[in-house]
């Protein structure tokens, strides 16, 4: 853009020119403007277009003068941050490639400062390697596993370990030597007073057979005994070993219990009682109760062994397909065994019923059997624990009791719901 020039304009007159700012104004004396050109251009003017004229002319011409001023400043401005621009753009420049550098320095595959220091620290060769190699090498005795190695050793291998002396009961000083020497003792108690009780007990039986008891038949006593079953429950108890039953030419069944008529609702309900003083299989004790129950028209059927010829795991008594068996010593006979095995018999029969159409609580006698048999397996298993330790004999004769208790108290909770009903 070109720039305009100004050009001082000079006075022919012989006043001077006088030029003053006040406040908003411009005052100008004695301006004297030496232009034929100008001065034609105002002569064509009237008297009143000049005053307006001039005035138009100078506040023009003032205001192009200041326009350039402010053009000239612009354009210096304009320059001197091109200037700066381009000299932040070479600084930028340089920055950008001194941090290229430095990050090739740095990080660059393979050259840079950051991978050769991990692959120091973290390589297949490194530092860590290595110290983790040889933390865990089983082959050196001072290595973590090695030191791990050998205190679990010395508790837990071999004879000479910590372990092996505490739990070795023979060791003097182990924890168990102390109890293995209670319990020897202990046991040693025990066996005495069983050894004592048998001797007593062969000696009580010895001094019956010498006397009256000599020849009491087993019979006999469990006819004694049903006979105050059957009175206390108002049942009836027939002798019928030397009788013929409904095979004529069968005598099978020893007794016969008839129930009391109240607790069977009017039917008539047997239980055949067989006295066994010998030993019989178990196959042809199942068959001659099946031929005594249809001989005397039973329902269930209950054997009662002597101590010496139950066949084992029946005592003092269980249930074998669907009939009781008991045991019962006759140097010491038990009447409550008796009678627990009797009213379990009453109940098994009174469970027949249901296949009649009487009213019984199935339910109730059912439940009752349920928590006999559960009782009963319990019995089962302490009468194998005093097999297999004899030497707890006490305690477990204990617990027999006990459970023919409990068992009998079932029996008798049966019996007070049939009662009620």
């Amino acid at each position: 853009m070109e720039t305009a020039r100004l050009v001082p304009l000079p006075s022919t007159s012989n006043r001077l020119l006088s030029i003053r700012v006040e406040a908003d104004r411009l005052v100008i004396e004695h301006l004297v403007l030496d232009d034929p050109a100008l001065a034609a251009f105002v002569a064509d003017r009237s008297d009143e277009e000049r005053a307006v004229l001039l005035e138009r002319a100078l506040r023009v011409g003032l205001t192009a003068i200041q326009s350039v001023g402010v053009t000239v400043n612009v354009d210096a401005v304009r320059s001197e941050f091109q200037g700066l621009l381009r000299q932040t753009e070479a600084a930028n420049e340089r920055a950008a490639t001194a941090l290229d550098m430095m990050l090739r320095q740095n990080f660059a595959d393979g050259e840079g400062r950051l991978p050769r220091t991990l692959e120091k620290f973290l390589g297949d060769k490194g530092q860590l390697r290595t110290f983790v190699d040889e933390l865990f090498d089983e082959g050196k005795r001072d290595s973590a596993i090695g030191r791990m190695k050998v205190l679990l050793g010395s508790y837990f291998d071999g004879d000479a370990s910590r372990l092996a002396q505490l739990l070795d009961p023979t060791r003097l000083g182990s924890p168990l030597h102390q109890f293995r020497t209670e319990m020897a003792e202990g046991f040693k108690v025990i066996g005495e007073k069983l050894a004592a009780l048998e001797a007593a007990g062969a000696a009580r039986a010895s001094e019956r057979a010498k006397g009256s008891a000599k020849g009491a038949d087993f019979e006999d006593n469990i006819e004694a005994m049903l006979g105050e079953l059957a009175r206390g429950s108002g049942d009836l108890l027939e002798r019928t070993g030397t009788e013929s039953g409904a095979m004529m030419s069968s005598k099978k069944g020893d007794f016969v219990l008839t129930l009391n008529a109240d607790v069977t609702a009017g039917n008539e309900l047997r239980v055949v009682v067989e006295c066994k003083d010998r030993y019989v299989s178990g196959r042809a004790m199942r068959d001659e109760l099946r031929e005594a129950k249809s001989n005397r028209d039973a329902a269930v059927a209950l054997v009662v062994f002597t101590a010496a010829h139950a066949p084992a795991g029946i005592a003092p008594f269980d249930i074998r397909a669907g009939d009781v068996y008991c045991v019962q010593d006759p140097a010491a006979p038990e009447p409550a065994t008796l009678e627990a095995a009797v009213r379990l018999a009453r109940l098994l029969a009174l469970q027949t019923l249901k296949d009649h159409d009487v009213e019984v609580d199935a339910a109730a006698i059912g439940e009752a059997l349920n928590g006999v048999r559960e009782q009963l397996e319990t019995l089962r298993a302490l009468k194998m624990s005093l097999t297999a330790i004899g030497t707890s004999a006490k305690e477990v004769y204990a617990g027999l009791d006990r459970l023919r208790d409990g068992i009998l108290a079932r029996i008798v909770e049966a019996e007070t719901e049939l009662r009620t009903k």
